[in-house]
């Protein structure tokens, strides 16, 4: 059978058998170097390999790899991944931030911290929703569930569900991982966008499906017999559900990530199952400030990478070290992007607090201010409501006073609920 476009060349391939050891100490240095950063032979065959054949080269990285990797054997698959220094340095940087916490001094409190988690998995299901295709802005999917409003098509109708999903996976962190786990999150997902409704939380019964380039047409991943998918379901819970202190929670969580995505169990929806999953995982092993950040978002940056980390992976033998390599980036940058986010909220609440000491505002009034002061958005009193866990009654009262001092007009209206801007002069 020909190579798979894109596939590296197998040993059986190769000039050079397994058991030839006769590498000069150049090979070996090259060797090294490009596994520390893990190159793929479609990298590696354009990278300088001196004197020798990149096929040799190659040859030899396999060598070492094979040497210290550490195999997943699920049914009718399995997969191996490495450590390379690159990748304990990521899990490393991670561990510190999500178990430890990255939120300085700890000085949200808890009403602050529901708000940042909320719009934290606002923007987790509108991204993970885009890149399934759901066809909106953020801006308005965020207004959409803040609300309360009913979705007006498919893609709002994605970007809920998913967000009823995120939700319920916290309430599920206790339970082992299980195929009835699987199926209700993703009967929670695909709601009401199937082509037919019996779709809905049940695995496929037959093999119609198939993973495609949007662009080309090309088939790039053509999911497992449907005949299978029970057992290598079950395989996967099993090897989850494992006390296997050997390998790290968050690459765990990875698997789960790359294991249902390859199997495609479902006619649609398998994306988003996965990326929820990933997070139930985390928050069940205890990285609870998961729930603060949009990885989603983070791999909407890099789409095409996401792809490729994924086909990368399937290419070289499941060796899933780039897709795990890919979701360790990914994770980092997400950390970095609230925690900016974090600090300039921080900032922004500290310089309204003394501006409001000076008016005679109270803590929860100052609050809402820097709220609409720094988005520079108009805003409901239920959206504001949901975000400080108080009564759309208190929140009309403060917004009153607010109104009354000219610091906050009403704006339009979004539906039946009035909106309310920033229209004072006080800068932050």
């Amino acid at each position: 059978m020909p190579r798979r476009s894109g596939s590296p060349p197998t040993f059986s391939l190769l000039d050079i058998s397994l058991e030839d050891r006769s590498f000069d100490n150049t090979e070996m240095t090259l060797a090294r170097k490009y596994n520390e950063s893990y190159l793929h032979w479609n990298e590696l065959r354009y990278r300088d390999c001196g004197t020798s054949e990149p096929e040799r080269i190659w040859a030899l990285m396999k060598l070492l790899r094979m040497g210290s990797s550490t195999v997943i054997k699920l049914p009718d698959q399995v997969l191996s991944y490495s450590m390379p220094n690159c990748v304990n340095m990521m899990l490393h940087e991670i561990d510190m931030n999500l178990s430890v916490g990255f939120m300085p001094g700890d000085p949200l409190d808890s009403n602050k911290r529901l708000m940042y988690a909320i719009s934290s998995m606002m923007e987790e299901s509108i991204a993970s929703s885009q890149i399934e295709g759901a066809v909106t802005t953020t801006k308005v999917a965020k207004n959409m569930l803040r609300n309360g409003r009913e979705p007006k098509d498919r893609s709002e109708l994605m970007i809920r569900n998913n967000y009823n999903a995120m939700q319920y996976i916290k309430t599920r962190a206790d339970e082992p991982l299980t195929p009835e786990l699987i199926r209700s999150v993703h009967a929670i997902i695909s709601k009401g966008t199937m082509e037919r409704s019996e779709f809905e939380g049940t695995f496929r019964k037959d093999n119609s499906i198939a993973v495609r380039d949007p662009l080309t047409g090309e088939t790039y991943h053509e999911p497992v017999d449907y005949t299978v998918i029970d057992s290598m379901i079950q395989g996967l819970c099993d090897f989850i559900n494992s006390d296997d202190h050997q390998i790290h929670p968050v690459v765990k969580g990875i698997v789960i990530h790359f294991v249902i995505a390859y199997i495609h169990p479902f006619m649609d929806g398998n994306g988003r199952v996965s990326r929820s999953l990933f997070y139930w995982y985390l928050i069940k092993r205890g990285y609870d400030i998961v729930e603060y950040l949009a990885i989603s978002k983070a791999i909407m940056n890099h789409r095409g990478k996401y792809d490729q980390a994924y086909q990368l992976s399937e290419t070289d033998d499941n060796d899933i070290t780039y897709f795990i390599r890919y979701n360790l980036e990914r994770i980092i940058e997400s950390i970095g992007i609230f925690s900016d986010y974090l600090h300039k909220k921080m900032e922004d609440h500290e310089r309204v607090s003394e501006m409001a000491h000076d008016l005679g505002l109270g803590k929860r009034q100052a609050d809402i201010l820097a709220d609409l002061m720094s988005s520079g958005e108009p805003a409901s009193a239920y959206e504001l409501s949901v975000k400080y866990q108080i009564s759309s009654y208190t929140v009309r009262r403060d917004l009153n006073l607010l109104m009354d001092m000219d610091l906050v007009a009403v704006s339009g209206n979004d539906g039946h609920k009035k909106l309310y801007k920033y229209i004072g002069s006080l800068k932050l």
